[in-house]
């Protein structure tokens, strides 16, 4: 309570007492006993009332003992009962949950994680992935700033997410503990199957397996693809202990139109503990067209061999590069690229008016900005003779196309002569430019619809340096990849836009996201955010029905239809109101990626527990755990001083007081004939 509270409770007392004299004591003849109970009680009444409007606040101090959290996580994943150790990871935890002693000197938390990170105390490992970073990123998040140990009982093999060595916080020490056997048994494996995403009827695709052993012999295996339950592939590998892993790669024909389902499987003559992770299935969407693309430049440069290499990455699409003065009768190509367009491409505009071909144009420092605006009427240049450097930002209203930010902002700067870009007509802006940081009035990536003709304009060059940078990012160029593919893909159709655009896969594995995602639009082909989208999913096998609502995002609408049995489905998408509809298929492949591992990670949870300066341990040696755990010094329960700072204007009682007062005042009076 500060000083000036006090004075003004002082104040109170001696204001209080002079007005009670005042009212019952000054002016009386006869200064009664009953006079000073009346005075008394106006005193405590009129104290009481300044108490409250002077509202001074009450401190108070309690000690109470604080424990170091100790964080118990479970793997609740299907993967612990496959590897025979869910009955013993059940009695380390009750150990550990049930020591006198550990829950004298720490507050224990239960968690379990298969997906996600949960609050749990009770598990069913029936988790269809494994997702250690998630354990990481839930814990950073809830015990910020504190300094606690972790057990955690797992097998070690995550299926999802980023590498969780090095995710879990330096400074809090983990200790795993590792389920399974960690004896090495025979076993064959196909890690991971890469192919093409498409491929063209009558052509050969490629497939390339990984292939693993683990064993101490030298063993012959045999590698095989089906098809239809035919063998279209079959080849021989050779294992040993010191070489233990295996690349295959193939041509397999694609004689069929539409989506194929392939099998690979491995074998041998020796019995295995593990079959599961003895076969993969893949698709490849088999394409009776091919988009031909003829790439025009008249200078050299970086951009050009990279907007070939992302074009070509989906192997539908062929690109051909020309000088402007060799090409001769662009009418067999889908789509023309002109790149940094001088007047020597006059011919070629000419052309490819007359051939209503779509058009993917590309500027920078070498272009004709005159002959340009010549040659069309969809943007206005007024460009100097320097240069600038333009960053990009994404516009996430854009709707022409689904696309998702791919890290547009923290993209080098394209280079582009300096000046001002105007667009007219139907102009939709993907991208649009910055200069150190400010956003000017000008595009960086647009399109234009006119009628049944389209095109696409990247305002500036060097754009090599975004596929650098995506697979700096990233680790691979896919997305940067698959954003030039949708550029392509918007520019080989002449077809105007549907009302309602449905996205999903023909084929997912048990435990995969199932997420398809929607766009509806109005008559103005704009995003429409008041559609209502909803999704009929039957069963073809049982014939279940399931009915659920698309959730409205940033620019789509989705549904996540995670846990539905294996089979296969047929589906109808409708908006509500227009009843607009469109219907699909979908098979969720009986694939369980959790009984891919024949042992835990034991390597890798070591070099967890060495990363944050705990320790491994199997569950034979839970006791020494604990018994390190309760002996270790930096965990010891802390003290605290609680300050609760109180306003006597919050007192209930107080109030109760005060009314208390002034009735008894009222009744004395009444009964003693003073009113």
């Amino acid at each position: 309570m500060d000083t000036i509270t006090k004075v003004l409770l002082i104040l109170s007392v001696f204001i209080a007492g002079g007005l009670a004299f005042f009212q019952y004591l000054y002016k009386a003849k006869n200064k009664s006993k009953l006079n000073l109970f009346l005075a008394f009680l106006r005193f405590l009444s009129f104290l009481a009332i300044f108490v409250l409007l002077i509202n001074p606040t009450i401190t108070t101090n309690s000690f109470e003992i604080e424990k170091t959290p100790l964080v118990v996580v479970m793997d609740n994943s299907t993967s612990i009962p496959f590897l025979k150790s869910n009955v013993e990871a059940r009695k380390v935890y009750q150990k550990i949950v049930s020591n006198t002693a550990l829950k004298e000197k720490f507050t224990i938390q239960s968690y379990q994680f298969s997906k996600d990170l949960q609050l749990s105390k009770r598990f069913n490992f029936k988790g269809k992935q494994t997702n250690l970073d998630a354990v990481a990123i839930g814990l950073k998040q809830t015990y910020r700033n504190k300094n606690f140990p972790t057990i955690i009982l797992t097998d070690g093999n995550q299926t999802t997410g980023a590498d969780y060595v090095y995710s879990f916080d330096t400074a809090n020490k983990v200790y795993p503990i590792v389920l399974g056997d960690t004896s090495k048994v025979f076993d064959l494996k196909i890690n991971q199957i890469n192919a093409n995403k498409y491929a063209f009827y009558k052509n050969k695709f490629p497939v390339e397996a990984f292939v693993s052993y683990s064993g101490d012999q030298k063993i012959e295996a045999n590698f095989k693809i089906y098809q239809n339950k035919a063998v279209i592939a079959n080849q021989n590998v050779s294992f040993s202990p010191s070489n233990k892993t295996a690349v295959i790669q193939l041509l397999l024909p694609a004689n069929a139109i539409g989506l194929q389902l392939f099998q690979a499987t491995i074998s041998s003559s020796k019995k295995e503990k593990n079959y599961f992770n003895n076969t993969k299935n893949f698709v490849v969407e088999v394409m009776n067209q091919k988009t031909d693309i003829a790439l025009i430049s008249a200078i050299n440069h970086p951009d050009v061999g990279t907007l070939k290499r992302a074009i070509e990455s989906n192997s539908q699409r062929k690109v051909v590069i020309f000088k402007p003065n060799i090409i001769n009768g662009l009418n067999k190509y889908n789509i023309v690229i002109l790149y940094q367009p001088s007047s020597s491409c006059k011919s070629v505009f000419d052309e490819m008016k007359l051939a209503g071909i779509n058009s993917f144009i590309i500027t920078g420092t070498s272009t004709d900005f005159g002959f340009l605006n010549q040659q069309q009427n969809e943007l206005q240049f007024k460009m100097g003779s320097q240069s600038e450097d333009y960053f990009a930002g994404f516009n996430s209203q854009f709707n022409l196309f689904a696309l998702d930010n791919i890290g547009f902002e923290s993209f080098p700067p394209l280079q582009n002569s300096f000046g001002t870009i105007t667009t007219k007509g139907n102009t939709s802006v993907l991208l649009s430019s910055k200069i150190k940081g400010i956003t000017t009035q000008s595009p960086l990536l647009a399109f234009v619809e006119n009628q049944e003709k389209r095109t696409a304009y990247l305002l500036g060059e060097n754009s090599w340096k975004w596929r650098a940078k995506s697979f700096v990012d990233n680790h691979s160029f896919e997305k940067y990849d698959v954003f030039i593919d949708k550029i392509i893909q918007f520019l080989a159709s002449n077809s105007s836009k549907k009302s309602l655009e449905v996205e999903h896969e023909q084929f997912y594995n048990s435990g995969d996201n199932i997420v398809i995602s929607a766009q509806y639009f109005n008559k103005n082909q704009e995003f429409d955010e008041k559609a209502r989208l909803n999704i009929s999913v039957l069963n073809i096998q049982t014939k279940a029905v399931m009915n659920y609502d698309l959730l409205k995002g940033s620019n789509s609408y989705k549904v996540n239809l995670d846990g539905i049995p294996a089979g296969k489905y047929k589906f109808t998408v409708t908006e509500l109101n227009s009843k607009e509809k469109y219907s699909g298929y979908f098979e969720i492949l009986n694939f369980d990626v959790e009984k891919q591992f024949t042992n835990p990670d034991f390597e890798k949870l070591n070099q967890l527990a060495n990363q944050t300066q705990g320790k491994l341990y199997m569950p034979a040696q839970i006791d020494t755990l604990l018994h390190q755990l309760i002996e270790e010094e930096s965990y010891k329960p802390v003290q605290k001083n609680v300050m609760v700072r109180t306003s006597l204007i919050d007192w209930f009682w107080l109030l109760v007081i005060i009314s208390f007062l002034l009735a008894s005042e009222w009744f004395v009076r009444k009964n003693n004939g003073l009113l």
